[in-house]
């Protein structure tokens, strides 16, 4: 379970065994995990440069359970890419004989995903999701930039992108399904089940996400997909609950909230325009 408290791990000194450990990242986040870049200032001067720091976004189960120790949680945006459920799973919510179905991003030089960065430390936190995305679920590791979502006078992104490390699948990876009519991918969902819980938790949970934590943002795949999957939960006759599995503590996420400045042109220009409607009061 996430931990704001987050233990400071240290690495063998050697730079071969800790780029070994990495070989998984880009060239790019290789370089910065070893010369520290990615920590604070602060954080490079009490830990004489040994301590990995690193900015994780997730777009899709990360969202409600991270599963790994962290020490802050923002929700912001990536540019370059759409969320799409065109990624079948057979470890988490799906299995052999029925793959389920989760989210990848997909390269949209117009696109922007939602989601959430971690800020995470250590050997352990990378270790776990390399198994838990790479190995188990298919997904490589790219790099991009991340925007916060809110910006604040005293936090260190202060509304300037970050560097972030992404999982993304692509259509090499044996467990790609791909594009397929959104009924059918619904139906799918409804259908599959696996060793971490029904797929449909997965869909209907990541989008309770998006409608608590980012209202302002409308998803329209992941939204038409929700829609889909609690209309054919109806139709089959089966409960809601026996679905959701058991409730995760909430995360604190943007604990700068309190403290906002003005929208900068950079977020405003990407905030779906909202059209007002006259009433003949």
């Amino acid at each position: 379970m996430a931990n704001n408290n987050l233990q400071q791990f240290r690495l063998p000194p050697p730079p071969q065994e800790m780029a070994a450990l990495y070989n998984n990242l880009p060239q790019h986040f290789e370089n910065l995990f070893l010369n520290g870049n990615f920590a604070d200032d602060d954080e490079r001067e009490n830990n004489n440069n040994r301590n990995i720091s690193c900015w994780v976004f997730g777009y899709g189960s990360l969202c409600w359970y991270p599963g790994f120790e962290y020490d802050k949680c923002i929700t912001g945006y990536i540019r370059g890419y759409n969320r799409r459920f065109w990624q079948g799973n057979t470890t988490h919510r799906g299995t052999a004989d029925k793959p389920g179905r989760v989210a990848t991003l997909v390269e949209d030089k117009e696109g922007i995903t939602w989601g959430c960065a971690y800020r995470i430390c250590g050997q352990t936190a990378l270790d776990y999701l390399k198994q838990r995305e790479c190995t188990l679920g298919g997904y490589t590791t790219v790099d991009t930039k991340f925007y916060p979502r809110i910006a604040s006078y005293d936090a260190a992104f202060g509304g300037e992108a970050l560097p972030v490390l992404v999982y993304v699948a692509n259509k090499d990876s044996e467990h790609w399904l791909g594009e397929d009519e959104l009924e059918n991918v619904a139906k799918q969902i409804v259908e599959c089940k696996g060793p971490s819980g029904h797929n449909a938790e997965y869909l209907l949970r990541l989008a309770t996400f998006m409608h608590e934590e980012i209202p302002e943002i409308w998803d329209e795949h992941l939204f038409q997909l929700e829609t889909l999957v609690l209309s054919e939960l109806r139709k089959r006759n089966i409960p809601l609950w026996t679905v959701m599995g058991m409730n995760r503590d909430r995360i604190r996420r943007d604990s700068h909230e309190e403290i906002r400045r003005p929208p900068s042109f950079e977020f405003t220009s990407r905030v779906p325009e909202r059209k007002l409607r006259c009433l003949n009061i």
